[in-house]
């Protein structure tokens, strides 16, 4: 027979201020204010890897000043959805000369069309 009273619950003690909580919770605090206790002197996001987001925004304002405000290969003129093309598929490599703003259907092309299994039909 399985006990689901007060009588076999298991109980931990808080680590900051030692008052018990059930222990299936996976808190290691009682409450909000142990918890900022225990975050005193930790340190949050140093060394922190770049953000992608924040860089490749970055390169598309680059982009836009330098090389206009159209697709480098079909012209379309609507900034706001063009894409930043890595022409050597690394991401890593943001040199100028390897970075392309294209539209959406022109990034397709370029990446899914290569290998679409349609090219093995005929």
């Amino acid at each position: 027979m399985t006990c689901y009273g007060v009588a076999c619950r298991k109980e931990k003690p808080c680590i900051i201020c030692g008052k018990l909580i059930l222990a299936g919770l996976n808190k290691k605090t009682c409450s909000r204010g142990c918890a900022n206790k225990l975050r005193i002197g930790i340190k949050y996001r140093q060394n922190k890897p770049r953000d992608k987001v924040n860089t490749y925004k970055q390169l598309k304002i680059r982009l836009l000043k330098l090389r206009g405000n159209v697709c480098e290969r079909c012209g379309y003129n609507k900034l706001e959805i063009l894409q930043v093309h890595h022409k050597d598929k690394n991401r890593d490599n943001n040199a100028l000369e390897n970075l392309e703003l294209i539209c959406p259907n022109c990034h397709f092309e370029k990446h899914y069309l290569e290998k679409s299994w349609l090219n093995k039909i005929t």
